[in-house]
């Protein structure tokens, strides 16, 4: 069974930096799509970020290009999503997905099959 616990969130001022983690066990992942999504809010879950496991290719949505980076540390099971330049619109719960895909451009929520239990990033200005 497919696993996924994040850590990493927490308290900022904008223009501050958080890393995000999503540790994932229950299987080997060499097929995976690993993804971020945010929920503000009084808002839907939406797309962050995405990454193949095997070939580390990346997607994001534009709101985010150029201030947050995804990656994988394959050895450890866990991927990362490197927050710059944090904005107080930044505030949610992050939630970690993934799904068997050889495609990072997977940005729809019903795409992913398993969720982790989400982390808060708080910005405040």
């Amino acid at each position: 069974q497919v696993q996924l616990v994040e850590s990493g969130g927490g308290l900022v001022q904008a223009g501050g930096s958080l890393r995000l983690s999503c540790a994932a066990s229950g299987s080997t992942f060499d097929s995976y799509c690993m993804a971020w999504f945010h929920q503000a809010p009084g808002k839907e879950r939406s797309f962050v970020a995405s990454i193949t496991w095997n070939t580390g290719t990346t997607y994001y949505a534009d709101s985010v290009k150029g201030r947050f980076t995804i990656s994988r540390d394959t050895a450890k099971k866990t991927v990362y999503l490197q927050m710059n330049n944090l904005k107080p619109e930044d505030t949610a719960v992050y939630y970690c997905a993934a799904t068997f895909s050889y495609s990072a451009v997977l940005f729809r929520e019903g795409s992913y099959r398993y969720w982790g239990q989400g982390t808060q990033v708080t910005v405040f200005s």
